[in-house]
């Protein structure tokens, strides 16, 4: 197996070795056809780049003691949003839910009681990915996670790039001149959650921790993003990790 464990930094052409070694190394068939689609060129314009949204409610931060509980899509681009093709799963953890994970993601046991593992809608997720840009809000949790989880049921991983739409907040807000002098002067961080970096480009509040709901807030989050601060022919290779 190739050997990228989920938290390293892969650049552009590690990226495109490391897919196209799976492709030829890939054990499960669902796999092998998610590795074998093509993704954009790092050079492609951004806005001719068919994306989705991906957000993922876990049972916990770890993902080496916690598991993912529902799992929300929303395919787009950066002129529509494809509500009619969104997809959302709730799966069962097979472990039991904590108090404080319930009253965060409002999924009850009764509700898992009754959903199917991830193996069962695996294939249909990595389906509704593939020879799409992922973009979430945080990598840290999407990425290890499902990875994690895939690795667990096929004894394989499954890494690839993604859009972070916190981390270009980031850039803007917690890298820059001025956010070291915010901070040399004890002032707290601009907040990059979320709902605040929403705010900041006066979309609406939506009701939080809900993964199709936070799947669909991300996309309209990067379409403003990128209307605001960047330009549709920026590269794809500017803004992916």
């Amino acid at each position: 197996m190739f050997g990228i464990r989920p938290r390293q930094k892969i650049t552009q052409a590690d990226w495109a070795g490391y897919m196209a070694q799976r492709a030829q190394q890939a054990a499960s068939s669902a796999i092998q056809q998610f590795f074998s689609t093509p993704l954009p060129d790092p050079e492609t314009p951004i806005a001719e780049v068919p994306m989705v949204a991906l957000d993922m409610e876990t049972t916990g931060l770890d993902e080496r003691r916690h598991a993912i509980v529902s799992i929300g899509l929303v395919p787009f681009t950066l002129n529509r949003i494809k509500l009619a093709e969104r997809r959302y799963w709730v799966v069962n953890p097979s472990r039991p839910l904590a108090e404080a994970s319930i009253a965060y993601h409002h999924i009850t046991h009764s509700e898992i009681a009754q959903a199917p593992d991830l193996e069962v809608i695996l294939d249909e997720v990595l389906a509704a990915l593939a020879g799409r840009l992922v973009v979430v809000h945080f990598r840290n949790i999407e990425r290890p996670f499902l990875d994690a989880a895939i690795k667990a049921r096929r004894g394989e991983g499954v890494l690839f790039p993604m859009i972070d739409t916190m981390s270009l907040e980031a850039r803007l807000h917690r890298q820059t001149l001025w956010a070291r002098f915010r901070r040399w002067l004890g002032r707290p961080p601009v907040s990059i959650r979320l709902h605040a970096s929403r705010e900041r480009y006066g979309l609406p509040a939506y009701q939080g921790h809900h993964a199709l709901v936070d799947a669909l807030a991300t996309a309209e989050l990067l379409q403003a993003q990128i209307a605001t601060h960047y330009r549709p022919h920026t590269p794809l290779k500017d803004i992916w990790c």
